[in-house]
């Protein structure tokens, strides 16, 4: 099992592009939301390209499930060939089930709170920008950091990051040179 856990792409192709190469041989792809649009105080930002990123989406061999987040816009969502969830996703897949929320209305607490009340294993989150693995109790809370405005320093330089779940392992890795971040056993 292998499954790709992104959120925040904020419509830049050259992000989901780079992150691609880490999800190759995945069954799933998870997307926290925040897929197409940007904040507005943003502006255009280099990479910005949604009818490439609508296009890399759509066209993606890897079947991907995405819960809705604070940027995306209805108007956008008409172009995705797949649901934008909201206010959460739940996916199970072998064994494994997972919740999917954006994360900008809920603190790590509630997450946690809705994620074993919904009898998950993982609760995926973004909205922060910055990566998160942790474990409380059974649960295993995961934010993949944002693969296109990172808020996350590592070795002094801002790092974009995005998650793999696979039979064995949690982790998240770096997006530019695939070093692991942040890692938990399964």
């Amino acid at each position: 099992m292998k499954i790709g856990v992104i959120s925040d792409t904020h419509g830049r192709i050259d992000a989901w592009t780079k992150a691609q190469k880490f999800f190759e041989g995945a069954d799933l792809i998870v997307h926290a939301g925040d897929v197409l649009y940007h904040p507005p105080r943003l502006g255009c930002m280099e990479g910005y390209d949604i009818p490439a990123l609508v296009e890399a989406l759509n066209n993606s061999p890897i079947p991907i499930v995405i819960a809705r987040g604070n940027c995306d816009a209805e108007v956008y969502e008409e172009l995705l060939e797949m649901p934008v969830q909201s206010p959460y996703a739940l996916v199970e897949f072998e064994g494994l089930r997972i919740v999917v929320n954006h994360g900008h209305m809920l603190s790590p607490e509630q997450m946690a709170a809705l994620g074993k009340r919904l009898r998950a294993d993982v609760f995926v989150s973004g909205h922060t920008h910055i990566p998160v693995l942790e474990k409380t109790d059974s649960l295993v809370l995961m934010n993949p950091g944002s693969s296109s405005i990172p808020k996350y320093e590592y070795n002094g330089k801002l790092v974009g990051s995005v998650g793999l779940i696979t039979d064995s392992h949690y982790r998240i890795i770096s997006i530019d040179d695939g070093e692991t971040l942040f890692e938990l056993a399964r």
